[in-house]
């Protein structure tokens, strides 16, 4: 499949996002948020579910959140158009509670397929939500920066920047460990113990 064809079949993707009836959180949205980014990115990067800003604007980690995100990607030398972005839940969860677990195997599909099209070398998932979509095992407090090859990908568990800004004792952690997405890419040899263990 050329690029081209993967980035057509993205879209079509993010155009039943935006029309999904899968569970009742489409109820409640301004705007499904299916993600944004390089259909040929190196680093996928997932989230739990967008928030206000996001709902109301379609895209995601455009709050808060989102700035201190690209504020780490800048430090990194890496920047919103050579990455993907997205959340394990596509529409916002009312009040922001936690993502329930039917509105999660709702989303599945779709978190599937964009993976499937991008194949990205690094799957950076953010907060315990997103981790747990990919790592059974093991508290983000316990496996945060530590990364893993599952099947050919590398996956970094790190903490959601959002936890940084609530708790700012976390702010050199999460800055520290997002130092290991630009290690990942330039040799992640040099991080990874055993093909399919923890570091």
């Amino acid at each position: 499949m050329t690029i081209g064809e993967r980035a057509a079949r993205l879209e079509r993707t993010a155009a039943q996002i935006r029309t999904c009836k899968r569970c009742k959180l489409h109820q409640g949205r301004t705007n499904a948020v299916p993600g944004s980014g390089s259909v040929s990115a190196n680093v996928f990067f997932v989230g739990e579910a967008p928030g206000a800003q996001e709902d109301e604007q379609g895209l995601p980690f455009v709050g808060r959140s989102g700035r201190y995100l690209d504020q780490l990607m800048e430090n990194i030398g890496l920047d919103r158009d050579h990455v993907f972005i997205t959340n394990v839940v596509k529409c916002r969860p009312p009040s922001n509670r936690d993502p329930r677990v039917g509105e999660v195997r709702a989303c599945t599909p779709y978190l599937e397929r964009q993976l499937g099209l991008i194949r990205p070398r690094l799957v950076v998932t953010l907060g315990r939500f997103a981790m747990e979509q990919f790592i059974a095992e093991g508290r983000i407090s316990e496996v945060h920066g530590q990364p893993r090859r599952i099947e050919g990908t590398i996956y970094l568990p790190l903490y959601h920047p959002a936890a940084a800004l609530y708790r700012g004792s976390l702010r050199s952690v999460v800055e520290s460990d997002f130092q290991r997405v630009r290690a990942l890419l330039d040799d992640p040899g040099a991080l990874l113990g055993a093909p399919d263990g923890l570091t």
